[in-house]
């Protein structure tokens, strides 16, 4: 599809957001974690009106490009014209998050075997490896009430994720926030890998839990792993991979 650059149009900070985003995007795809058309990345501006860049409805997470996204307000109306639509279920989701957390750039969503797998799954994420510390350490779980069209459910998704940086949509899949796309890709490739190891660990025999008094010392352990820097320590090297797989993402 041919969409004109928009390099020239926005600011260098929207643009700089489109590409990082737009990058985050292709990283989903060579990890393997898109549903087809049916999941989404979103991040916000900076700035009052809490406008939110998302992708276009229709086009698969390998051909997302960095003009290609679109740039929505709360109420879901494109702030800027494009000719491509936008998914009302990533909207509500994606739109109740933004609105209550000032401290998130980016919101991750993923419908993965081994995600939806784990959120049908009574006892959710259990205490079996060092990535799935890492991620009961911020942890809220959100029950399932159908594909996620209404706004009434807003303030259930904003409560269940309380200050979390991970949460599991029950029978339905993974969510992660950053303060950058950097913090939500790291938090999803942790939360994504907890549970396939999980699925594993579960077609192996009995399970060895981590001690409660060894979880508790994880946020700590976290933070020296990545000398304080979160996603931002791993971006450069990601892009990196991005850039000689898919060197049209900035387009």
């Amino acid at each position: 599809m041919n969409i004109p650059s928009l390099k020239n149009v926005v600011s260098p900070e929207e643009w700089q957001l489109r590409c990082d985003l737009a990058a985050c995007y292709r990283l989903v795809a060579r990890y393997g974690w898109t549903d087809l058309v049916f999941t989404h990345i979103s991040a916000r501006l900076p700035g009052p009106e809490h406008h939110f860049l998302i992708n276009p409805y229709g086009l698969l997470f390998e051909e997302v490009t960095a003009s290609s996204l679109v740039l929505v307000d709360q109420a879901g109306e494109k702030v800027r014209e494009s000719p491509l639509p936008v998914n009302r279920a990533g909207f509500v989701i994606h739109s109740a998050i933004h609105a209550a957390r000032e401290d998130v750039q980016c919101v991750l969503h993923t419908h993965t075997r081994a995600g939806v797998a784990v959120s049908a799954q009574r006892g959710g994420v259990l205490p079996i490896s060092q990535q799935a510390s890492f991620v009961l350490a911020s942890l809220g779980y959100h029950d399932y009430e159908g594909v996620a069209l209404y706004d009434d459910e807003k303030p259930r998704l904003q409560r269940d994720l309380g200050s979390n940086t991970y949460l599991m949509l029950r029978n339905h899949g993974l969510l992660t926030v950053g303060g950058t796309i950097a913090d939500a890709f790291l938090a999803m490739y942790m939360f994504e890998t907890t549970c396939q190891i999980q699925l594993s660990a579960q077609a192996g025999g009995d399970l060895v839990l981590i001690e409660p008094t060894t979880l508790e010392r994880v946020a700590e352990a976290q933070r020296v792993q990545t000398r304080g820097q979160g996603g931002t320590f791993v971006w450069p090297t990601l892009l990196r991979r991005v850039q000689r797989t898919d060197a049209d993402y900035n387009t």
